[in-house]
């Protein structure tokens, strides 16, 4: 008898690894278009909803055929909640789940979840476990953090991101470190977020066996992810001087490089009728992008830095100072796009 049931595969890496970049490059493959996404984020505030398509809580139609909205609290409940809104005709009738976690997410609860539990083993089952991996700063990341290796480590697939940022044997490095630490995970190194499409379109019946025999019965870690790393929230309500951030971001930086794991922010600049969107990964700088006029709410600013062993109040209060308290006297004109200052120690 055939499995008809739906796989749900998880997303995930560590901070700033690039998950989402391969999120919305897959999201737009015509292939995928009856996929259905839960996003799950660190902190109080997310964005990275923001940047697959505007998520009020509720489920919604992306433009390619998607279903996608915010995983609030448990995962269970959140498939159960899909699958029954899909069987009542209120959502398209997707054939797969992408669940994308938090950059310092444990993936193997969310499948064992799937294996276990009795009621959603009916309708779904274990998937792929997708791991992104920074070429710029994996082999570090995985030295220093264990919930990077845990992540590389129970991956069915490991994606090596950012390869154009790095020489040939660089890349090789990442590469063999990481099939010393998962030698039966698929390895490919990708650029710009181009994830084979191929990892999601279904798995035969003998994937799904291994899967749900190594899934099931494993139960989550008990105590917090890791001791000091915090999310610090910034909002401000009112278009900010780019001259400005960019001179705190960068004596931020050059203070406290190696501890600011992920910074990502929407910003709504003096002079500029688009919204822009800056990130930085510890020692890796994106360049500014800018996004569509809807995205985020007109005239303000999110922010969110997950840094570590960094007080949040000094934070905001040298952002207060620094980019609040700021005149317009600098600031570009608009759709200007000048380069993100260098991190550096």
């Amino acid at each position: 008898m055939a499995d008809d049931r739906l796989d749900v595969h998880v997303l995930t890496g560590f901070l700033g690894s690039g998950k989402t970049t391969v999120l919305r490059r897959l999201l737009h493959d015509p292939q995928l278009a009856d996929t259905a996404v839960l996003i799950n984020e660190f902190g109080a505030v997310g964005l990275d909803h923001l940047l697959v398509d505007a998520i009020a809580g509720e489920p919604v139609l992306l433009g390619g055929g998607c279903v996608c909205c915010t995983l609030r609290g448990d995962v269970g409940d959140s498939l159960r909640d899909l699958w029954t809104r899909r069987a009542r005709g209120d959502l398209p009738l997707f054939r797969r789940v992408v669940i994308e976690t938090t950059g310092l997410a444990d993936p193997t609860p969310i499948m064992a979840t799937v294996a276990a539990d009795l009621a959603l083993r009916h309708h779904f089952r274990p998937g792929q476990v997708i791991t992104t991996v920074d070429a710029v700063n994996g082999l570090a990341t995985l030295a220093r953090f264990p919930e990077s290796a845990q992540q590389a480590g129970v991956a069915d697939m490991l994606l090596v991101t950012k390869r154009d940022l790095v020489n040939a044997e660089e890349r090789a490095g990442v590469l063999s470190a990481l099939s010393r630490l998962n030698p039966i995970a698929r390895i490919e190194a990708i650029e710009a977020g181009a994830a084979p499409v191929a990892a999601l379109l279904g798995l035969d019946a003998g994937d799904q066996i291994a899967r749900a025999a190594r899934w099931a019965g494993v139960t989550p870690p008990a105590g917090p992810l890791h001791a000091g790393i915090t999310a610090t929230v910034i909002e401000y309500d009112r278009p900010i001087s780019w001259a400005a951030f960019g001179l705190w971001f960068s004596l931020l930086a050059h203070r406290h490089g190696g501890r600011i794991l992920r910074m990502k922010g929407i910003l709504a600049l003096e002079g500029s009728d688009t919204p822009v969107l800056v990130q930085a990964a510890q020692h890796l700088v994106h360049r500014p992008e800018h996004l569509p006029k809807a995205t985020g709410a007109a005239g303000h600013s999110s922010l969110v830095l997950i840094t570590d062993g960094l007080d949040s109040d000094l934070i905001r209060q040298s952002f207060d100072v620094m980019v609040a308290g700021a005149t317009t006297a600098g600031s570009p004109p608009a759709h200007s796009e000048p380069p993100m200052p260098t991190v550096s120690n």
